[in-house]
């Protein structure tokens, strides 16, 4: 425990000694790093330095420096955790946050270059304190880094979901479902999730899905397609299928699906009149 507060010891002093030119070499970097793209305004990277260097004094100061689960330990890694999220959110990149970080390793060891009377045994101490500390600081960095991944890839996927199911309450009771491009497994999935959460929502009596914008069948389509069919009518809801081209009815006579129970129609005006010929609807021109 003494070599340890020898070694903060004189981190301490040499920070102390050099605390100004230590913050100006720092926030230098910062203004071309971080500032040259905008991301952070001056104002912003000088109050960074400021509290980077409060919050290393204070780790220093602490009980025990190397205890990584002490609350000046973790007050540090929450800055540089939160300093991570702001960047990433302004469009930062990451890899320029790990240089800047290593730039702060390599000016305090420089800084401790100056440094009295130290020991090659202290300095090497020094060496690898900072180097772990700074590694841990890293590691923070790109933990940041990769739950701002994670929140983008949901939220997109979320906006992915709302987009590949675009389900439409044309009428009450009647919903819309056009199906675009491709369907997979997984894709199928995610619309017959949400169609049948609407249909319990609205209650929907009938759910008209709409192929006009489906360009192949295969095997695997036509099995989803089929899926989707059934859960529908599990529902206790009526499915008409429209926009069947010729070769999409080719494909399906060939993979012999049978279709004999569904209602189909040529198009989406004409499914969505039978769905209203059954609820006894009468549309007609204004």
């Amino acid at each position: 425990m003494a070599a340890k507060n020898k070694t903060s010891s004189i981190l301490i002093d040499v920070l102390k000694l050099q605390m100004g030119s230590i913050s100006d070499s720092i926030e230098r970097e910062g203004k071309t790093i971080l500032g040259g793209s905008n991301l952070l305004s001056s104002e912003e990277i000088t109050d960074f330095c400021l509290e980077f260097l409060q919050l290393l004094i204070s780790l220093l100061e602490s009980k025990d420096p190397h205890d990584d689960a002490s609350p000046q330990f973790h007050a540090l890694e929450i800055f540089f955790n939160n300093l991570s999220k702001q960047l990433l959110v302004r469009g930062g990149r990451v890899e320029d946050l790990v240089r800047y970080i290593q730039f702060m390793q390599r000016t305090l060891i420089e800084a401790l270059g100056t440094a009295k009377n130290v020991s090659p045994q202290d300095m090497r101490e020094l060496l690898l304190y900072l180097s772990g500390l700074f590694n841990e600081m890293i590691l923070s960095v790109f933990h940041a880094y990769l739950d701002e991944k994670e929140r983008t890839i949901y939220a997109q996927e979320a906006e992915l979901r709302e987009t590949a199911t675009p389900i439409t309450e044309i009428w009450d009771g009647v919903l819309t479902l056009p199906i675009i491009g491709t369907l997979d497994s997984s894709r199928t999935m995610i619309i017959m999730e949400a169609l049948l959460s609407r249909i319990a929502a609205e209650r929907a009596e009938t759910v008209v899905m709409d192929l006009t914008g489906v360009k192949s069948i295969d095997s695997q389509v036509s099995h989803h397609l089929i899926q989707m069919v059934r859960a529908i009518q599990l529902m206790g809801s009526a499915a008409i299928v429209t926009g069947i081209r010729p070769e999409i009815a080719r494909a399906l006579t060939s993979l012999n699906i049978d279709l004999g129970n569904v209602s189909t129609r040529a198009t989406l005006s004409d499914g969505l009149k039978e769905a209203f010929r059954r609820m006894n609807i009468q549309v007609t021109r204004g």
